[in-house]
């Protein structure tokens, strides 16, 4: 599943190019999609959440110079 960060961005990328084309039919299909992007990413939580890194716990020797 895409996040919300990645489609918002990808609207936001469509809407730039509508905007800078003076073709009027692809500016409307870009801002069509830049829509559905848009209501595709609005139920998705505000972070994207990918793999969570594992807590690690690290065995610190005495002869470990950053042992404290």
């Amino acid at each position: 599943m895409l996040g919300k960060t990645y489609l918002t961005k990808q609207a936001s990328l469509l809407l730039e190019f509508a905007r800078t084309t003076s073709d009027s039919d692809l500016s409307a299909k870009l801002i069509s999609k830049a829509a559905d992007l848009k209501s595709r990413a609005d139920p998705l939580p505000d972070k994207d959440q990918g793999p969570q890194a594992p807590d690690v716990a690290w065995d610190v020797g005495p002869d470990d110079p950053t042992a404290s």
